[in-house]
């Protein structure tokens, strides 16, 4: 009796199944495996420097007519420089951004702020008479003791801050101009520090 053996597959019958499931096990590999990628958070918006900015202390030099200055502490609470390039109030139709320096007479006079006031990270700029200040200019109508002036500040990167600030009697810081012409606003002015007393400030607080 013969017997037929069965026929062992040949290595060409093989591969095939082998390569087959060698792909399979491949793909399962890589899909357990996958790259995972994750993005940077989202840090938001960069701070603008009206957000940075604090203005404390306020207060406006009363004036029946002409001009009034407005004072106070702008701090600067942020990481960065911030620079006020301008202001602006219903009370005045001109307003100024004023630095005081002195001649060469040796008068303090007072001028526009070329540029704006930069205020560094941390620091404060202190608006008071007889130094830095912000000139109230034709005024359309008194300035009355116990008004409520409001003011907004705009800064290099057109963010803008609004505060309001009290007004005071105070007879000193008497600014003129040199040439007598309120209507030329090019020119320096001069302070009159003859009635310079910050006491009286103190004592209207």
């Amino acid at each position: 009796m013969n017997s037929t053996a069965t026929p062992t597959p040949s290595r060409a019958h093989v591969r095939p199944f082998a390569s087959a499931a060698f792909l399979a096990s491949a793909a399962l590999m890589l899909t357990g495996c996958g790259t995972s990628t994750t993005s940077a958070p989202d840090s938001g918006p960069a701070t603008s420097a009206a957000e940075s900015v604090t203005v404390e202390n306020t207060w406006v030099k009363a004036a029946d007519s002409g001009m009034s200055a407005a004072f106070g502490e702008i701090n600067n609470t942020g990481e960065g420089d911030v620079t006020i390039v301008s202001v602006a109030s219903p009370a005045s139709t001109a307003l100024e951004l004023h630095e005081t320096v002195e001649n060469e007479t040796g008068a303090m006079t007072m001028r526009e702020k070329g540029g704006g006031f930069t205020i560094a990270p941390g620091e404060t700029l202190t608006l008071e008479p007889g130094g830095n200040h912000i000139m109230l200019m034709d005024l359309p109508e008194p300035v009355v003791a116990g008004d409520e002036l409001s003011f907004t500040l705009t800064f290099s990167d057109d963010s803008t801050l609004d505060f309001t600030a009290p007004a005071k009697d105070y007879a000193g810081a008497n600014e003129n101009y040199e040439d007598g012409d309120m209507g030329d606003m090019g020119g320096d002015m001069e302070m009159d520090h003859s009635e310079m007393d910050h006491s009286e400030h103190a004592d209207n607080s």
